[in-house]
């Protein structure tokens, strides 16, 4: 489908803004133009007329799409790790709309030399800016780090367009003073870092300790839940309280330690911090729905209002990642999921029912202006779902 000039979102009963200072905004239509928001307000009031799409929202809920902070892509759509194709495709279906790589450590062989470590870094950069499964952003071409490497490497990549490096801790480099270096290079060179936190994920990883990850510096805590085994609580607490980096918290860890993580945050008046990803393709397999199913776990057992949860996934990350997509502003990406409460599902709204620890129904999602998937086939069945000007509406039954 080619990119539309003029989109309009309209009947929409709820809108979310992906930011934790002002989670509800008091409009019912967007606009996008050329992929990108151009006004957000009320319909009477925009011009909304030259529009190449029209979506009326039926009422129900619209908001950024969700962001994927930690996932392991291999190339395309395909990962070996778990034999799993279109595992991208199915994650779009979950309402993730942008996804980030924290390191491409499943390629079979993957090289381990300087020369072989920035090849396939610069290549899986390149391969994902070339195509985009089913339409997703994929931010990718996250080089692990191991000895060897020195500052003209990471020159080097970030030059090539590398901007990211995996999981410190899943290659050699495994102390911190070593990483502490080229955490700062990849830094003065534009990278974003992200850390292995926790006990180890599969052989060959090792444990990485508060003390590693304080020394270490980088951007993101990379999932400080665990991935799997997490830290013990005491170096958890000590890990949100000793620096101001992001804290990821990831479905495939330890629940027990996602709610520490958050309840240790709100104390510190801190949960701007706080970002979601899967981890996944991995040992725990593949979660379509994960980012979602991290937002009801917080908001429910966390006692969260389901609006600030889905900050979590949205302008959180996009802010911590330095992203232009996650919260509904003027000007941003034009990534949007719509969703309602599933049908029969409890609570009488649909942030009612998220707060009691239920998915919601997705309808749709649009990247960058553009309708990238309809009725989602992996959620439970949205009550009601968006229809498209000039098409047969779809009925959503009922509650």
């Amino acid at each position: 489908m080619s990119e539309p000039q003029k989109l309009v979102v309209h009947n929409i009963g709820l809108l979310l803004s992906g930011k934790m200072e002002d989670p509800i905004l008091d409009a019912d239509c967007i606009i996008a133009e050329g992929g990108r928001i151009a006004a957000i307000g009320r319909k009477a009031d925009l011009d909304t007329d030259g529009a190449d799409i029209v979506v009326d929202a039926q009422g129900v809920t619209l908001a950024p799409g969700l962001i994927d902070s930690h996932v392991h892509p291999v190339v395309g759509d395909y990962t070996p790790r778990q034999q799993q194709l279109h595992w991208i495709d199915s994650t779009l279906h979950g309402g993730v709309t942008t996804i980030i790589s924290a390191g491409e450590v499943h390629m079979p062989g993957r090289p381990k030399d300087p020369v072989g470590l920035k090849a396939m870094a610069i290549a899986a950069q390149r391969w994902y800016e070339n195509l985009r499964p089913s339409g997703m952003k994929v931010h990718a071409g996250a080089p692990v780090i191991e000895h060897g490497l020195e500052e003209h490497d990471f020159k080097e990549m970030a030059d090539a367009g590398v901007k990211l490096l995996g999981e410190v801790g899943l290659g050699t480099v495994k102390d911190g003073p070593t990483a502490r270096q080229m955490v700062a290079w990849a830094r003065k060179y534009g990278m974003q870092s992200t850390i292995h936190t926790g006990g180890p994920s599969i052989p060959g990883s090792g444990l990485i300790d508060k003390d590693v990850v304080l020394e270490a510096d980088t951007d993101v805590i990379g999932h400080i839940n665990g991935g799997h085994s997490a830290l013990p609580d005491d170096q958890i607490i000590c890990l949100c309280e000793s620096c101001k980096r992001g804290l990821e918290i990831v479905h495939n860890g330890n629940e027990r330690a996602a709610l520490l993580t958050l309840n240790t945050a709100r104390e510190l008046k801190e949960m701007e911090r706080l970002i979601l990803g899967t981890d996944g393709p991995a040992g725990s397999g593949v979660q379509p729905l994960g980012i979602l199913r991290m937002v009801a776990l917080l908001s429910s057992l966390g006692n969260v209002p389901a609006e600030i949860a889905i900050c979590f996934a949205t302008g959180n990350t996009a802010r911590v990642r330095e992203l232009d997509c996650g919260i509904i502003e003027v000007g941003r990406a034009a990534d949007f999921v719509i969703m309602d409460q599933a049908q029969h599902a409890p609570g009488k709204t649909i942030l009612e029912s998220i707060e009691q620890g239920n998915l919601p129904g997705v309808g749709m999602t649009i990247i960058d202006g553009v309708i990238r998937s309809r009725r989602s086939r992996n959620t439970p069945p949205a009550g009601k779902i968006p229809t498209v000007a000039g098409e047969k509406g779809e009925s959503g039954g009922g509650h």
